[in-house]
């Protein structure tokens, strides 16, 4: 029986004959049918819905029942979520509800100086008829509420910033007659960036503005304006007219305030009323935030930070009596003699460092191998020192692989060492050598980093082409040194168009390079190598090994914040707390456990591009973190994560440029918010005699003379974190030769030359080499590079010494500067 053969008919006038068809054969790889997960085993289903909720896939089909059913408990997923929201509302409300609740607090802040507050205050008092009790305290009946107005100075910046930091709504007045000054503008700035709870905004004298019919434009216009700071300002109250007077007071008796989250997570209270009980202050305002415990030592603004002996209950005068209830008892009201907590033996101390004899064993047991750096014979290089003959024995040879051969294939190469063909080559196993980090500046050839495309063959095995022998005639010392004018004085005209060697220094020929370039230390690469901290130990701050050591920031947050929720007097409880010290402030914030303790503090620092000029690291300069205000001098570096927590040092903070600033001072959990000032002055105050002459001036004076340079946010702090200053020596090519150079300029002596051998060269158009003899006596060498180098190109090499941080002072407004510098490098 014959097999069927594939054909065709063609279609034709006359008939229709078959025909037959090319065909090749079909691909040997057949495609299966995936798997279908809905016929899985019970078993893998669950194992695969572990810690998931049951929810029907998209796209699936269902029947009535579980059509039905899903709706149901849609419904009730909504009910639940709007029952968790009212009780967070209700939580939150709580603290105000009532006569005997907390006042809520009202900072009415005018940009413009014909603004008067006290007329603000008066209009939207009348508008709901309220009841003056006290000095800016409103009993408000309609709403069964309680309002404290702030009234701070305009010309004080640091009055109006403490005002809106306790505030939960700030009302800022404008003007519909003047426009918002430079003062003005600047408050807005500083209050935006330190953390601000609700907002409103006002026009203050519209009614004096004629004809009516420019009004609404005027609005329109402060609208636009407030928009630029707080986009989400619908509408601005017209302060002259009763009826948006009462639809402010509504608002601020009804809404729940948005708070500021740094604030939240403490303990805080404003100040109603500061009287004396013998020889200590007691301090009486209502609970906010979280608990208050007597264990937490407490924050005083300008004053320093106290200790708690006591909390007290103290009810209003003319209240109900109620029951105030604590996790552990319930007091009479009435009563104000009635303790509600009172310090355990766990309470935190002053003692901002670690005692002495904690660290007298780490003093005791530091290794005898951290040597003084004039004892060395060569420059440290990452964690060795080569060309020592008694560290010979240490060091690994570099495997010889095939030409081509990349890092990870050289780890699995086996082949035979003994072959000595030409087309071996010898190549470090460092496999971290190219790793590319995230956020941080891009590598150049000071740092290590040179690209692929300018590497040539390695030419350090090569012969030298000039005789071992050759005569190199030393100049003499008045002909060298025109020499070493005139080159120099070309090179800086070159870094003052170009600007790119800032970190280059220059060596005098009478300077021993060693001797001043003796805590300088090589890297093979910044981000990379690895910073050997033994030989630090000499030159690091006394207290910089009490300072507080935090090994896992993260959790020991979350821990911190954690306890907080727990125990102490309740958030709404109107308390009488009783001070170890005297103190006269208008708020009080709770700390949290170790925010006393000093440490190394990373703050995040963004210049402001209309400074004018660049700001100089270790300038002395304010800053407001929290409720705290300190005199610092930062160091800038760079920000990013490197596998050897090693940052470059920056000299300079140009303007509109982001880095991280360090200091010593105490830790802050979380990330707050900070604000940066300086004095308006031609010259830098260095010195604190020269700072409390120009704080002695009265209180406005002394605030209007400070700009806000710059903001930025508090960073993990870290004691582990290396500061790297970075110095580039340059030298000129004096003879090439191929990729044999003869480098002058660089050193001045022979043995300069050889202490700093082990050092990797490179140039600016990022060829590398290092060092192969020395000539003569005045620092001249032989140096092999990868490639050619250009008679125009300089040869440099990079140098790395670690710096510390200085510590910071507390600020005061009277001209005294609180606390000592703790460490100074």
């Amino acid at each position: 029986m014959a097999s069927a053969v594939p054909f065709r008919f063609k279609a034709g006038p006359s008939a229709m004959t078959p025909v037959a068809d090319h065909h090749h054969r079909s691909t040997t790889k057949s495609s299966n049918k995936s798997f279908k997960t809905r016929h899985a085993t019970k078993s893998a289903l669950k194992e695969k819905s572990k810690g998931k909720f049951e929810q029907f896939e998209r796209g699936a089909r269902k029947t009535a029942h579980q059509q039905m059913m899903s709706k149901i408990d849609r419904r009730n997923h909504a009910r639940q979520l709007k029952q968790n929201k009212l009780g967070e509302r209700k939580a939150e409300a709580s603290v105000f509800a009532g006569k005997d609740g907390a006042p809520r607090i009202v900072a009415v802040v005018g940009l413009c100086s014909d603004v008067k507050g006290e007329e603000i205050v008066a209009q939207m008092n009348g508008s709901v008829e309220a009841e003056e009790s006290g000095k800016h305290s409103v009993e408000i009946p309609r709403f069964k509420t309680r309002m404290q107005y702030l009234l701070p100075d305009r010309t004080d910046l640091f009055a109006v910033l403490d005002a809106c930091r306790v505030a939960d709504y700030v009302l800022f007045a404008l003007s519909a007659q003047e426009e918002v000054d430079e003062l003005g503008e600047q408050m807005l700035r500083c209050v935006e960036s330190q953390g601000i709870s609700t907002v409103l905004t006002g026009a203050y004298g519209l009614d004096l503005v004629e004809p009516a019919k420019k009004r609404p434009d005027v609005l329109k216009s402060l609208k636009s304006f407030i928009n630029h700071f707080f986009a989400a300002q619908e509408k601005v109250h017209d302060l002259s007219s009763r009826q948006d007077c009462s639809n402010i007071m509504r608002s601020l008796c009804s809404t729940s305030p948005k708070g500021i989250r740094w604030r939240e997570d403490r303990s805080w209270m404003y100040l109603e009323d500061v009287r004396w009980d013998g020889e200590q202050p007691v301090l009486t305002g209502t609970v906010r935030g979280r608990s208050l415990k007597a264990d937490r030592l407490v924050e005083m603004g300008e004053w320093g930070t106290f200790q708690i002996e006591k909390i007290v209950a103290a009810p209003a005068e003319g209240r109900s009596s109620k029951r105030v209830k604590t996790d552990e008892m319930a007091v009479d009201a009435e009563g104000t003699d009635n303790v509600l907590e009172q310090p355990s033996e766990e309470q935190d101390d002053l003692a901002e460092l670690a005692p002495e004899e904690a660290t007298m064993d780490d003093v005791m047991s530091m290794p005898a191998a951290s040597m003084a750096a004039s004892e060395r014979k060569h420059v440290l290089l990452d964690d060795h020192q080569y060309f020592d003959e008694d560290r010979e024995d240490e060091l690994d040879a570099p495997k010889r692989v095939p030409r081509g051969t990349s890092k990870y294939q050289a780890a699995w190469y086996l082949g035979d060492n003994s072959d000595s063909g030409s087309d071996m080559e010898d190549i470090d196993q460092d496999l971290d050598e190219d790793m590319d980090m995230d956020g941080a500046a891009p590598l150049g050839p000071a740092d290590g980093h040179f690209d692929d495309m300018t590497m040539g063959e390695p030419t350090e095995g090569a012969p030298t082409t000039y005789a071992q022998s050759e005569f190199f005639p030393d100049a003499a010392p008045e002909d060298e040194a025109e020499q070493i004018a005139a080159y120099r004085k070309q090179r800086r005209d070159d870094a003052e168009e170009d600007r790119e060697f800032p970190d280059e220094i220059e060596l005098e020929p009478n300077v021993n390079a060693r001797e001043r370039l003796a805590r300088y230390r090589g890297l093979k690469s910044l981000r990379t190598s690895a910073w050997e901290t033994e030989a630090d130990r000499l030159y690091e701050p006394e207290e910089w090994s009490r300072l507080l050591e935090i090994a896992d920031y993260k959790s020991a947050k979350n821990r911190v914040l954690k306890e907080t929720l727990f125990g102490g007097v309740k958030a709404g409880t109107r308390t009488a707390a009783e001070l170890q010290a005297l103190s006269a402030p208008t708020a009080l914030f709770s700390l949290l456990k170790h925010e006393h303790k000093r440490t190394s503090v990373n703050t995040s620092m963004s210049l402001s591009s209309e400074y004018a000029a660049p700001l100089k690291s270790k300038e002395e300069i304010i800053m407001q973190c929290g409720p705290r205000r300190m005199v610092i001098n930062p160091l800038f570096s760079q920000a990013g994560n490197t596998p050897n927590n090693v940052h470059k040092f920056d000299r300079y903070l140009h303007p509109g440029r982001t880095a991280v600033a360090t200091f010593i001072g105490p830790l802050t959990w979380g990330s707050v918010p900070c604000l940066y000032f300086k004095r308006r002055s031609n010259t830098p105050v260095d010195a604190i005699e020269d700072l409390a002459q120009h704080l002695k001036a009265t209180t406005t004076s002394a605030t209007n003379t400070l700009d806000l340079i710059a903001t930025g946010t508090t960073l993990p702090p870290s004691t582990n974190r290396i500061i790297a200053k970075r110095i580039i020596l340059t030298g000129h090519p004096y003879k090439i030769h191929k990729k044999l150079v003869t480098v002058r300029y660089m050193f001045f002596s022979d043995e300069d030359v050889e202490y700093f051998k082990a050092l990797q060269l490179w140039t600016k158009r990022g060829r590398s080499g290092f060092v192969k003899e020395t000539l003569g006596t005045h620092g001249y060498f032989k140096a092999t590079f990868d490639g050619k180098v250009s008679p125009l190109d300089a040869v440099a090499v990079s140098l790395y010494k670690r710096v510390w941080p200085r510590g910071a002072r507390a600020w005061r407004r009277d001209g005294n500067v609180g606390g000592d510098d703790v460490a100074i490098a």
